[in-house]
């Protein structure tokens, strides 16, 4: 078979494989879609510290079913289509006995920390595969899982209906985190240094837009909820200068989730944060919020393919990876189909 795979740090091609065989308690897909992640062009670059070469990426994936364990939690069977939660627990330390294995002390994730699906089969276990709508296609099944990040940040922060939603960060995550917002009944502000991603949010129907830099900011937010700040705010893009500014967005008594990855540490004036009496929460990849994601492509709630910049084959891959590291801003989404 083909696959994706990144041998080191810049060096990436569609090689020939060996047919995956499942273990005990795995499926065997054929894969139809997949993804590409901004974490796969992390990987790409070596600047993904987690990530172990050489690796097959891909954990945004779609596929059908070839064989499965007869006796599987959902009765799967073979010809389903599914989606794959891509993030592997181990089911018995702390958060995994608490329903959080997203922050499950072992976590292994595909195309990080084990071989990922790009490729045209791959195996994976038979309890973490979610049927896709019959009304679905392909590629919007493969767009469920970033939805799926945003969507626990939403719920992370605990989002109600005629709220103010401010999200840092106008990349795929923020602008589905905002579109999930709206969805909700909440009010989106989008906030990035790139007007060219502004004005992209409010062809998706984003609410308010704010350029960071030129907008004075905390003032635009301010106009924009009567004075209040945003009751949550919503970080997506690791920026040092934006997680600090986050705390100014926020409102007395407001929530803050911070989903993007930053470099360094951040310093920020806890003062602020016992004045306004703020809480301040992490948010990593998702836990249980696949369903959700499927209902709200399928019902359009979040029409995840106005993100979508294109679609190449498996072989197109490898310099579509290179073209998005060398000019990011042509890119959102990606999806690599089967031919």
């Amino acid at each position: 078979m083909k696959a994706v795979k990144l041998e080191a740090p810049w060096i990436i091609d569609c090689k020939d494989l060996l047919m995956p065989e499942p273990k005990d308690g795995e499926a065997l897909l054929k894969i139809h879609a997949a993804g590409i992640c901004g974490s796969d062009i992390g990987a790409f670059r070596g600047t993904n510290g987690l990530v172990t070469y050489p690796r097959v990426i891909g954990h945004e994936l779609t596929g059908e079913i070839i064989s499965i364990p007869e006796h599987n939690p959902r009765g799967l069977k073979p010809g389903d289509r599914v989606v794959v939660d891509p993030y592997l627990y181990c089911g018995h330390c702390y958060p995994c006995t608490i329903g959080r294995t997203n922050c499950c002390t072992d976590l292994r994730v595909l195309g990080v920390h084990v071989d990922g699906g790009m490729a045209d089969y791959f195996c994976h276990p038979a309890d973490m595969l979610i049927p896709v709508p019959e009304d679905m296609t392909d590629i919007q099944a493969a767009l469920a899982e970033p939805l799926t990040i945003s969507l626990h940040g939403i719920h992370r922060g605990g989002l109600k209906a005629g709220e103010y939603c401010a999200v840092i960060g106008a990349g795929p995550i923020g602008l589905t985190a905002g579109l999930v917002a709206q969805a909700y009944g909440a009010h989106a502000i989008l906030l990035d240094v790139v007007q060219e991603r502004l004005d992209f949010a409010k062809t998706l129907g984003i609410q308010y837009t704010v350029h960071s830099e030129e907008d004075h900011a905390a003032a635009a937010i301010s106009e924009i909820t009567g004075g209040d700040m945003a009751q949550l705010v919503m970080e997506c893009s690791g920026a040092n200068s934006a997680i600090r500014a986050s705390l100014d967005y926020v409102s007395h008594a407001g929530r803050i989730i911070l989903t993007g990855w930053p470099k360094k540490e951040t310093s920020l004036p806890t003062d602020l944060i016992t004045r306004k009496e703020i809480d301040i929460r992490g948010a990593r990849t998702s836990a249980g919020e696949f369903e959700e994601a499927l209902e709200l492509i399928r019902t359009r709630k979040v029409d995840m393919t106005k993100l979508l910049t294109k679609t190449v084959t498996l072989e197109e891959a490898p310099e579509t990876i290179r073209d998005i590291e060398r000019d990011p801003g042509s890119y959102m989404k990606v999806v690599v189909t089967a031919v």
